[in-house]
């Protein structure tokens, strides 16, 4: 999938692109000021991601420029398979030219080709430029659901309850 007005391209990841991932993953971590582990571990975790996960890039002359990551889920609506995207994220220097949409659009081509019903994501809600960009693709907001997460010693702790 090209977009001739940007010159850039969308493409599955390869396993050659997994070094131009790590640094752009880098990016993406010091980007959130979260931190991030050595960049083999995550050369690790690329090589050895569960099944069923698609990553897309976004990639102008050898250049990688975005990527986003989802996972098949089921059950979804009426009990059939649906898709999660987990992280989309562009390059600073590459925002503004219609890369996060063509890898949302490659994401829901790709969702439709896989039989799935919904393509389902997380925002930051603190971020207004990130949700006026879902809702210019057709998204809508799902107020009636919560994010939870179970992290750390909460996750540890259920785990080591009895039933």
């Amino acid at each position: 999938m090209t977009d001739s007005a940007s010159a850039f391209g969308i493409r599955a990841l390869a396993a050659a692109d997994h070094q131009a991932l790590v640094a752009l993953m880098m990016d993406m971590q010091a980007h959130y000021r979260v931190p991030c582990p050595p960049s083999q571990a995550i050369l690790d975790g690329l090589a050895n991601r569960p099944a069923g996960v698609e990553i897309l890039i976004a990639e102008r002359q050898g250049a990688l420029l975005g990527f986003a990551s989802a996972c098949a889920i089921y059950p979804g609506p009426g009990l059939t398979s649906g898709f999660f995207l987990k992280e989309l994220y562009v390059a600073a220097a590459a925002r503004g030219c219609g890369i996060g949409r063509a890898l949302m659009r490659a994401l829901a081509e790709l969702a439709l080709a896989r039989g799935h019903k919904r393509l389902d994501w997380t925002a930051d809600a603190a971020n207004p430029d990130l949700l006026r960009f879902y809702e210019g693709l057709g998204a809508i907001a799902q107020s009636e659901k919560v994010f939870y997460r179970l992290a750390g010693e909460a996750l540890s702790g259920l785990a080591r309850t009895e039933s």
